[in-house]
């Protein structure tokens, strides 16, 4: 069955456009939008193409799920798939990353899938970082050295768990655990399971079921904090140092083209 009338429709009103106004963003007439709403008329690919681009939102599911239950626009269930909408931006319409603050993140497990949690957490811009949507972990423990404690992760949301590359770094959100920083191994076909392996080798590696798994955050950065006292270490500030690196990282990329 075709959603694309009815997801289009839901999914402008919860991003709170008009069909003017987003007409406007997709440089379209009103009257296209109201027809492609109201299932008068089938979209062309190069309006598919723009308008999975501008929900961040694959074709295929806009076209083959039932999005209409999605009571807000931080996630929607898909099956047994929890699919996040990351739609936050700023001023300049460019998307923002959440910073789980240390004191919380033992609380991340009960608020993950609770929008008003992540509505309420600093958000911050990296102008350097790829697509995806993203956020920034606090690590603890020495399991992943040279990742110190008290250092931070900025890691991009994976969607798929089969899509993990064997061998590379995730932040591994679990049922029994919470969350953890690992290196992370796919033993799907023969276990069913994934294998969570420590980089400091006085950590035994230890598996866990995929049917555990809540999400899967693929590293992009890390941030060491270790130069900072911790009363320096307030959410503020850290968001501060992260912004800083931004503008760093892209005054550099600049001076390399």
């Amino acid at each position: 069955m075709n959603y694309l009338a009815t997801n289009i429709k839901h999914i402008r009103t919860l991003k709170r456009l008009t069909q003017e106004q987003f007409a406007e963003d997709l440089k379209v007439s009103r009257s296209r939008i109201s027809s492609y709403e109201e299932n008068r008329a089938i979209p062309p690919i190069d309006f598919l193409v723009d308008l999975s681009e501008y929900f961040k939102i694959p074709i295929d599911i806009l076209i083959k799920n039932n999005l209409s239950r999605a009571t807000n626009d931080t996630f929607i269930e898909i099956g047994n798939k929890r699919v996040l909408f990351p739609i936050t931006v700023d001023g300049a319409n460019e998307d923002l990353i959440e910073i789980i603050p240390i004191e919380a993140s033992a609380g991340y497990l009960r608020g993950y899938a609770n929008p008003e949690y992540i509505e309420h957490l600093s958000k911050i811009k990296l102008p350097f970082l790829p697509t995806g949507t993203h956020r920034a972990f606090p690590i603890k423990g020495d399991s992943m050295l040279p990742v110190k404690s008290g250092s931070y992760i900025v890691a991009r949301f994976i969607e798929d768990v089969a899509s993990i590359k064997d061998g590379r770094t995730y932040i591994v959100l679990t049922l029994n655990d919470g969350l953890v920083y690992k290196r992370v191994f796919k033993k799907i076909e023969e276990h069913n399971m994934l294998l969570l392996v420590s980089d400091n080798k006085k950590y035994n590696p230890y598996y866990v079921s995929i049917e555990e798994v809540l999400e899967l955050w693929e590293f992009t950065c890390s941030i060491n904090t270790q130069e900072y006292d911790e009363h320096e270490l307030k959410i503020s500030s850290i968001a501060g140092m992260l912004n800083q690196l931004g503008v760093e990282l892209k005054a550099l990329e600049k001076s390399l083209n």
